[in-house]
């Protein structure tokens, strides 16, 4: 651990908010927590009569730094200890959930949701990483892409699924 320890603090890495397993034991206690915070999110804000909000954008590794501190930046601002953040940070994805508690908080992480899209675009990445758009995220395509591109997608899905069949208005309207 020791030799961790000043590795990670050589980086700057916040050392109090990290947790670390040194042991079998220990990597599977992590393992059953972090696969249980989607649930925990999830429960917690549909006990709150909210929908879940949260990210799933990336942004180049090298660039990864750079867009935790803005999350923390804007999100102690905005919604302080209304939100939690975990996932894929080796491969720059952290996932950042918002847990609006009233319709005003619901309407900052909204528009959080947008700008953190367009944050990630700004440093070279993607508004979505592993889960996809879909109908409530679909317009973020257009902060990624130029009208030009998204042609382009609708044209191979007019190839592929003529009568828009599938995914009904998922991501395109049926154009």
């Amino acid at each position: 651990m020791e030799g961790w320890e000043d590795r990670l603090a050589d980086a700057g890495a916040l050392l109090d908010a990290s947790w670390f397993s040194t042991s079998a034991k220990d990597r599977e206690r992590f393992r059953r927590f972090r696969h249980s915070l989607p649930e925990l999110v999830i429960e917690t804000v549909s006990k709150r009569g909210f929908l879940k909000m949260g990210t799933d954008y990336a942004v180049p590794v090298n660039r990864n730094r750079e867009m935790l501190a803005y999350y923390r930046l804007r999100l102690d601002a905005e919604l302080p200890g209304q939100y939690v953040a975990y996932g894929h940070i080796g491969d720059a994805h952290v996932h950042v959930n918002m847990l609006p508690a009233n319709s005003a908080q619901v309407k900052t992480a909204g528009a959080l949701m947008k700008e953190f899209a367009a944050k990630a675009v700004e440093l070279g990445g993607t508004v979505s990483a592993e889960h996809g758009l879909g109908k409530s995220k679909a317009g973020l395509l257009s902060l990624q892409y130029a009208p030009e591109q998204i042609e382009a997608m609708k044209a191979v899905k007019r190839r592929l699924d003529p009568q828009w069949l599938l995914g009904r208005g998922t991501l395109f309207a049926n154009v």
